[in-house]
């Protein structure tokens, strides 16, 4: 049966229409999925990991939370640039700020020549003005620059404190980078010596902030020693070092390897210093004292590139030879060795001659034994003089014929020694020297020795026993904040200062009670005090306030002519407030009439609670890890 054309026809039509639905619809689905990848791994590749991507036919559906509503934009600005923006669907959504934890509070302080520069966000809830206030008086006339933004939400209970004590540090350090957080300071500084940097971290480690992580470092440049000294010794007291420099981190620790080697067992350390003769200077001093080590006993000293070697009494000399030959043939080029090997000498029946210096520990200073000469006895006397003042010293001194040459040099030497112990004795004899005693300086026995070894030579023979008392110390021993308060409420305890009747000057006779004053707080260093005054109840109240902010600030003025550092000081007059007695008798009225010192504590500030405090407060918030550091 034959079709007819009609049917033929349609059915060439639906297989057509057939296959162009097929074409499309893959089409389609090709288009929408190579459009999909290509967004998503634009998005992927840009960090929008959080954004899903979706097709619709042509269509590109975004879905996702951002964080940020710019977050947002620039996921959709990304997926603009792989597909026609018209077809990209926006479906995404942004996180509740009410969800995100507040920003963190930080602040960079750096201060140096060109003036003070802070930049960082600080709590909205900051008195500005009394921090740029502080600033300003620290800079002292300096540029300051204020880049600091503001940001309205709660800080942490170590915010304020952790502040407080960078301020603090700020106005010690006139070279500083300072770091704050909350619970955290970071102080980088430089110092213009070692001392000023024992100085600086002494006063820095008083009063630390409680729940406030501190990082100190502050460096200090290298001093210039010379002569370049290392002297090491082996006796009946074992062996030790009197002085050690090095040049080098690798240097220092050649040569205390060498020295344990020999057998010291106290923890040693070298000075690093400049000023070494060669770059050899490690090698050289660690076969010296291996030398020492060998022989058991005797001193080595290496002063730039002199060596001078000294064996015990009783050692061999074929043991001599040998082990001075040894370290002669292997020394570095630069280096000469002069070895010594000593002999019983026969003393007199009245001992040999003899020249003593003390000091007491109250300073009182005695030189006795003898001198050749009248010109050397004036000459020593002299000389101590100028080493320990007018009214401290004691000659028992006499002339006597037959002393050595160089004796007067030997007795300037020990008197110049002794200035360098806080008490103790130098004896000077024809063979050696001994210096023994207590100091507060932890190089004592190393600028003894090159001391020694400048005035009197490298073959000199000397003995240092020097011990280290922490009490002592300048910088160890400073008081406490509170201990220098007190100190001057012990002095105005029964001295008070006192002023002209109704007047802003200070009497005659206060002016011993200001120099003590001013005496303690020069030892006392950087303090924040304030100067109160007080009147009696006489007179008009806005009278009696007046006068005493006056004389409040006298008193300031007149430490500040003593050399007192007040910058940091703050001179406030109360007038007839906080009476101590009765107002009613002549007595109290005079006891009312004062100047009372006392530290400036910061203020805790009550913090308002807001709907934003409220809402962040809400939030979970996660601690990011403490890192244990330590001061430097």
């Amino acid at each position: 049966m034959r079709l007819s054309a009609l049917f033929i026809r349609l059915i060439v039509f639906a297989i057509a229409g057939f296959g162009a639905v097929a074409a499309a619809r893959v089409a389609v689905s090709t288009v929408e999925t190579r459009s999909v990848i290509a967004v998503q791994e634009s998005l992927v590749d840009q960090g929008y990991e959080w954004a899903s991507v979706l097709g619709d036919g042509l269509q590109v559906i975004l879905e996702g939370q951002a964080p940020t509503e710019a977050t947002r934009f620039r996921a959709i600005s990304a997926a603009g640039e792989m597909v026609d923006a018209s077809r990209v669907i926006d479906n995404l959504s942004v996180v509740d700020s009410a969800q995100l934890a507040p920003p963190e509070f930080a602040i960079e302080i750096l201060r140096n020549d060109s003036g003070v520069s802070l930049i960082g966000l600080m709590p909205a809830d900051t008195d500005r003005e009394a921090l740029a206030a502080r600033i300003t008086e620290i800079a002292d006339g300096q540029n300051v620059t204020d880049l600091l933004e503001v940001g309205d939400y709660p800080a942490a209970d170590t915010w304020r404190p952790a502040m407080t004590y960078a301020l603090r540090a700020l106005a010690l350090l006139p070279r500083s980078k300072i770091s704050v957080k909350a619970g955290r300071v970071d102080v980088s500084a430089i110092s213009d010596s070692v001392e000023e940097k024992r100085r600086l971290e002494t006063a820095l480690a008083r009063q630390p902030p409680e729940g406030v992580r501190l990082a100190v470092s502050i460096s200090a440049p290298r001093p210039v020693i010379s002569p370049f000294t290392t002297r090491f010794t082996i006796d009946a007291a074992g062996p030790h070092f009197d002085a050690c420099a090095a040049d080098t981190e690798e240097a220092a620790a050649q040569i205390v390897k060498a020295a344990t080697a020999a057998g010291l067992a106290e923890k040693a350390s070298c000075t690093l210093a400049l000023g070494a003769p060669s770059r050899s200077w490690g090698q050289a001093v660690a076969m010296a004292i291996g030398a020492v080590g060998q022989l058991g006993g005797g001193t080595v000293t290496v002063s730039d590139t002199d060596v001078t070697l000294i064996a015990p009494l009783g050692t061999g000399q074929g043991t001599f030879d040998d082990i001075v030959g040894a370290l002669a043939n292997n020394l570095p080029d630069v280096f000469a060795l002069t070895a010594e090997l000593p002999v019983v000498q026969e003393v007199s029946a009245e001992g040999p001659p003899q020249f003593t210096a003390t000091r007491s520990p109250e300073g009182e200073i005695q030189l006795r034994g003898r001198v050749p000469d009248e010109v050397s006895n004036t000459v020593a006397e002299n000389f101590a003089l100028a080493k320990f003042g007018q009214n401290s010293i004691t000659m028992r001194t006499r002339i006597a014929e037959g002393l050595p040459a160089g004796w007067s040099v030997r007795v300037l030497a020990a008197i110049e020694a002794l200035s360098e112990l806080s008490n103790g004795a130098v004896i000077v004899e024809p063979d050696r020297i001994q210096i023994k005693g207590k100091t507060g300086s932890q190089d004592a026995s190393a600028k003894i020795s090159r001391l020694m070894i400048d005035k009197l030579g490298q073959g000199a023979v000397f003995e240092i026993s020097v011990e280290y008392v922490e009490q002592l110390d300048p910088i160890a021993g400073l008081p406490t904040p509170e201990e220098c308060v007190e100190q001057i409420k012990v002095v105005t305890e029964n001295r008070k200062i006192t002023f002209d009747p109704s007047s802003a000057q200070i009497s005659a006779s206060a002016l011993a009670v200001l120099d003590d004053i001013a005496e303690i707080l020069k030892i006392c260093g950087d303090l924040r005090i304030r100067v109160a005054g007080y009147t009696d109840s006489q007179g008009r109240e806005e009278m009696n306030l007046n006068l005493s902010q006056q004389r409040a600030q006298s008193v300031l003025d007149a430490l500040r002519q003593r050399r007192v550092p007040v910058s940091t000081f703050e001179a406030k007059g109360y007038g007839e407030a906080d009476p101590i007695a009765d107002n009613g008798t002549e007595e109290g009225r005079e006891a009312n009439r004062r100047i009372e010192f006392s530290l400036i504590v910061p203020e805790p500030t009550v913090e308002e609670t807001t709907t934003l405090d409220e809402l962040a407060g809400e939030a979970p918030v996660e601690d990011a890890p403490a890192e244990d550091t330590t001061s430097e």
